[in-house]
């Protein structure tokens, strides 16, 4: 039996939630560095012990798959208790993993301090997300896509600070002053979140897009086709931001431009640390752009569109980021268009499966990033092979392209035939505009 999401809308809740927005965004930029900031490490770490790069990635990996895996668990905890509890452990565990990397002398210790770091992060962004999704069902894949540039750009403000630091007092030192930091703050912010209540909704005229009026349960949306098209497209498109994101330093390093300085703004510094920082700004920026246009054209229809040209932009990246200013271009324009999927996804999730369980149907769909983790080393393997990065972006690009098709050929026709059906609740002009564009 369908059921509706319409509710009494409150008034003064309408500015509360924009509060419980930002603090979900400041509780993501402080595990971003978890994942984006990796990078800075990986030879600092290759230097003092003599590890390969690819044994060193392997916590990389492990950080991917747990927090990727362990989200639909939390997920499923944060929809029963509410989210506080959740981003707390979150924030002690984010303290406990870079600590436990400060000391670790051995690899299985990387690896303990990776998977930590994963619970860490999984307990953090699996529950901001899901709670902006609830929060904002008239606006999914903006504020969807806001919560999750938290998470894209969060890294940019610290990645200049980490890598001086690193360099001025070693990664050991670097990797716990900051766990502090991180730590500290999103224990602190965590004691404000909480999830709407139902009488907190926006009245169904507000809601621009066509969502299911059921609150579709894990065990029932899994059983979906929708759900696994995307779970396909996700997997495919979030392979090759991986790759990028995990050895973008020691690839800076093997063109002989890591080092090189540039000048941008009047700003000079190294162009490596000019990539991070700018690819996490455009990886920030795109999520909540994406979403926004997908508000407006249809879930499936941007994700044609933004998967084909960032199909476009890692073949750029692999053949032609060859010298400090074209790395740092494509590099930025490589992200730009692969954090939609965090915005993009998590928004159709919501719209397809209801809110009630946006939190654990989202983390099942979320493992798609820990499968696709599962390539970071074998990149290392492929390059060692062939003697080149080509083999890798040309494979991402390939990805891509598969992704996108999925989404205009055959994602769309079965959104379509659901946007049909009886449990489908369309409200207002534009979501009849949208109707059209959808079809």
């Amino acid at each position: 039996m369908s059921r509706s999401i319409q509710a009494t809308p409150i008034r003064s809740s309408q500015g509360f939630r924009w509060i419980q927005l930002v603090l979900g965004i400041v509780c993501m930029a402080s595990v971003a560095n978890l994942q984006y900031g990796w990078t800075l490490f990986v030879l600092p770490i290759q230097h003092q012990f003599g590890w390969t790069k690819a044994e060193i990635q392997v916590a990389f990996t492990i950080f991917i798959l747990c927090e990727t895996w362990l989200v639909p668990f939390e997920g499923y905890i944060v929809d029963r208790i509410g989210p506080k509890w959740m981003v707390v452990a979150g924030g002690v565990a984010t303290f406990l993993a870079w600590a436990i990397d400060s000391y670790a002398s051995s690899l299985w210790m990387l690896y303990v301090g990776g998977a930590v770091a994963g619970f860490a992060g999984g307990a953090v962004y699996g529950t901001c997300v899901g709670n902006a999704l609830k929060w904002f069902p008239d606006k999914r894949g903006l504020c969807g896509g806001l919560t999750a540039a938290g998470f894209g750009a969060g890294a940019a403000i610290t990645i200049a600070p980490i890598r001086a630091m690193i360099h001025g007092s070693g990664y050991q030192h670097t990797f716990f002053v900051f766990a502090l930091i991180y730590g500290i703050i999103i224990v602190v912010v965590a004691n404000f979140i909480r999830a709407p209540r139902h009488d907190e909704m926006p009245p169904l005229d507000k809601i621009k897009t066509l969502q299911g009026t059921e609150d579709v349960p894990p065990q029932r949306a899994v059983r979906s086709p929708i759900f696994w098209i995307m779970y396909l497209m996700f997997f495919l498109v979030a392979a090759g931001g991986l790759m990028s994101a995990a050895q973008l330093a020691p690839i800076a390093h093997e063109r002989g431009i890591a080092n090189s300085m540039v000048t941008i703004f009047g700003i000079t510094t190294p162009a490596i640390v000019a990539a991070l920082t700018f690819h996490s700004i455009t990886n920030g920026v795109g999520r909540p752009l994406n979403g926004w246009f997908s508000d407006h054209i249809g879930r499936a229809n941007m994700m044609g569109i933004a998967f084909g040209i960032e199909a476009v932009c890692i073949a750029a990246f692999g053949f032609f980021g060859t010298t400090a200013a074209s790395f740092i271009i494509t590099d930025a324009l490589v992200f730009l268009f692969w954090g939609d999927i965090f915005s993009l996804f998590a928004a159709t999730v919501g719209d397809a499966f209801g809110r009630q369980y946006v939190t654990v149907n989202y983390g099942i769909m979320y493992t798609a990033k820990g499968v696709a983790s599962l390539l970071v080393p074998l990149g290392n393997v492929l390059t060692n092979y062939t003697g080149s990065w080509h083999a890798v972006y040309t494979v991402g690009c390939l990805m891509n392209l598969v992704a996108a098709l999925l989404g205009f050929f055959v994602l769309r026709p079965v959104i379509n035939a659901r946007l049909r059906s009886a449990d489908v609740l369309v409200t207002g002009e534009r979501a009849e505009r949208a109707l059209n564009l959808q079809v």
